[in-house]
C-alpha cells in the first residue's frame, strides 16, 4: 500500500512546519499559490515528511519555497488550522509548529507553490493580507528577538 498525501479531507491531522526568518529587522514572507491559503501572505513552510526531523523539514521547506538557507533556533508557537467546506465537512486540519530561524545565506526567490516572496518590516505587516494567526506568530518572533537583544546589552 502506497502512502498518499491527502491534504484535503484528511483521515487525521497533518503536521506542518513554518520558519519565521528575521534578517536585518525584516521578516521573510511568501504568497501562497495553492489552497487553502492561495493568494495570502504567509510564513514559509509546509508538510513535514515521514522520517524527517522538524528542523530538517523547516530547512527543506525554506530552501524549496524561498531559496534561503536557515538555522532553526527555537519554537515560537504551536497552533491548528481547521477549515470546513460549505457542507461543514472537515476539509483541512493542520497542526503547525512555527520556529524562529536564523538567516544563513541565499537570495529570496519564489519556488515550489510560492508566487512571491517579500522581506517586510514589523510596521508593514498590517498592510499585507496575513491571517491573524500568522501576524501573531511573526510579532511574537520580533518580540523574542527584542528580548534577546535587551539581554545581551545588560
Amino acid at each position: 500500500m502506497t502512502p498518499t498525501d491527502n491534504r484535503a479531507y484528511p483521515e487525521r491531522p497533518i503536521v506542518a512546519v513554518g520558519g519565521v526568518v528575521v534578517h536585518e529587522s525584516r521578516v521573510l514572507l511568501i504568497r501562497r499559490g495553492q489552497p487553502p491559503m492561495e493568494g495570502r501572505w504567509s510564513i514559509p513552510g509546509g508538510i513535514l515528511k515521514l522520517g524527517e526531523t522538524i528542523a530538517e523539514g523547516i530547512e527543506r521547506e525554506l530552501r524549496e519555497e524561498t531559496g534561503v538557507q536557515v538555522r532553526v533556533l527555537e519554537l515560537i508557537e504551536i497552533y491548528e488550522k481547521v477549515f470546513r467546506d460549505r457542507d461543514d465537512l472537515l476539509q483541512y486540519h493542520f497542526v503547525i509548529l512555527d520556529y524562529l530561524c536564523e538567516f544563513v545565506e541565499g537570495t529570496a526567490e519564489p519556488g515550489g507553490d510560492v508566487t512571491e516572496v517579500q522581506w517586510a518590516s514589523e510596521q508593514e505587516l498590517d498592510g499585507l493580507a496575513l491571517t491573524g494567526a500568522a501576524k501573531h506568530v511573526i510579532c511574537k518572533a520580533f518580540s523574542t528577538l527584542r528580548g534577546r537583544a535587551a539581554g545581551q546589552r545588560t
